[in-house]
């Protein structure tokens, strides 16, 4: 029996031996020429450091997805919360549209179209007439076309006393339709001892649906460009 355990230690210590020395004098620039087990052990240690490699690269493609995940459930969650509030406040909401659509169906009204634009400069003349003024000019200057309605200058300049054309200018503000008066001076008259107030007042009308077209077209045209 001992022979035997002397036998099977000496077998195991001389294929250590036989294992430890294939890996001396091994030649690094020609890994081909190496003995069968370093070159085993070099393809083990290759796989592992490649499978390293793609776990790693894996790990942190799917940690992005992960934080690209995240985001969007912080953003669905707040859309979610919004929409949430608004069903909420739904009633208020549509009470808050109809006063809107009230509003401005207001101004629309106080718009006055192409063919009464006349009329209105009319009311602006009888306005200063009927506070005593006399016009040295009014004449209506070129109209100006917006996206969604027309402005019309009209230069003015009156004479008369100082009360007569602030009562002038407060029935221009009173007038159904919208007038402001824009660039006022007043400077004293060098005969009759009167004022004389130069001013612009701008007056705006709505599109017809001819001109809304046009500018339609415009927008398009431009946009194309």
């Amino acid at each position: 029996m001992a022979t035997r355990r002397t036998s099977s230690n000496v077998d195991i210590a001389a294929a250590l031996q036989r294992t430890a020395n294939q890996f001396r004098g091994l030649n690094t620039n020609d890994p081909a020429s190496w003995p069968p087990v370093p070159r085993y052990v070099l393809c083990a240690a290759v796989a592992a450091l490649v499978v390293v490699a793609l776990w790693f690269v894996w790990l942190s493609s799917v940690n992005d997805e992960l934080d690209a995940e995240r985001g969007k459930e912080t953003a669905l969650r707040a859309d979610y919360q919004t929409k949430v509030a608004q069903a909420v406040n739904l009633d208020l909401l549509k009470k808050q549209r109809e006063q809107v659509q009230q509003y401005v169906t207001l101004l629309e009204k106080q718009l006055p179209s192409k063919a009464e634009m006349d009329a209105l400069l009319s009311d602006i003349n009888q306005a200063g007439l009927g506070r005593s003024l006399q016009f040295e000019l009014f004449r209506p200057g070129q109209v100006v076309v917006r996206d969604y309605y027309a402005e019309l200058p009209i230069a003015v300049k009156v004479a008369g006393r100082y009360h007569d054309m602030g009562a002038f200018v407060a029935d221009v503000a009173n007038l159904s339709r919208i007038v402001t008066l824009n660039n006022l001076s007043i400077e004293p008259q060098k005969e009759g001892g009167g004022l004389t107030m130069d001013a612009t007042a701008r007056t705006y009308r709505y599109l017809d649906p001819e001109e809304q077209a046009a500018q339609k077209r415009a927008a398009a045209q431009a946009i194309k460009k």
